[in-house]
């Protein structure tokens, strides 16, 4: 509404809505989080909150950074992000919250299982316990199924030394996307080198 004094002065009155900078919340139905390119080198997490905050990110216990909720190169593991609220002023702030069990996965492309206690076994790391990853020789032939969250594979069958030489393998892992979970398969071959 606009009116107008008698000295000429203009007074415009308005309904405003304000809304206050609150902590970043999740949204309903999703995880708040995408993970893409699983078992590649360039693995990223995407951070998806919702709010009224400027909001900064932490990956595990990195920096906090401004980027959007954006991590590229993510090494493989369990990974957590803290989503900070940086409106106001020290006392001001809202409570962060965290975002965890975040999981980017990969395997080695080799493993020595000679007993110096390094690379000794081949294992995917960052799955959960509902994958199933079956290791096979090069002619197709079943050597082992190992637990995700086990030991691995000591490069043996029936107890015995298997050969060094390039051994297959696949892995039914479930994704979890923003909204949903995806069952996927990927298959890959590494080296027992003795």
């Amino acid at each position: 509404m606009r009116a107008t004094t008698a000295l000429g002065c203009v007074s415009v009155s308005d309904t405003f809505t304000v809304v206050q900078a609150g902590p970043a919340s999740i949204a309903a139905d999703t995880s708040g989080y995408t993970v893409s390119n699983a078992f590649a080198q360039d693995q990223t997490i995407i951070v998806t909150v919702q709010g009224y905050g400027t909001y900064h990110y932490q990956l595990d216990d990195g920096p906090i950074l401004d980027n959007g909720g954006i991590f590229t190169d993510v090494p493989p593991g369990i990974h957590t992000v803290t989503v900070y609220d940086m409106e106001g002023d020290g006392a001001d702030h809202c409570d962060s919250i965290t975002i965890g069990g975040i999981q980017t996965i990969d395997y080695p492309r080799f493993f020595t299982p000679n007993g110096d206690g390094i690379n000794d076994t081949w294992k995917i790391t960052g799955l959960d316990d509902s994958a199933k990853i079956y290791i096979f020789d090069r002619y197709g032939k079943l050597v082992k199924q190992i637990a995700p969250n086990g030991l691995g594979w000591d490069g043996t069958f029936n107890g015995q030394p298997l050969p060094s030489t390039d051994y297959w393998f696949s892995v039914e892992y479930n994704e979890l996307n923003s909204t949903s979970v995806i069952t996927k398969e990927f298959r890959a071959h590494f080296s027992l080198k003795r």
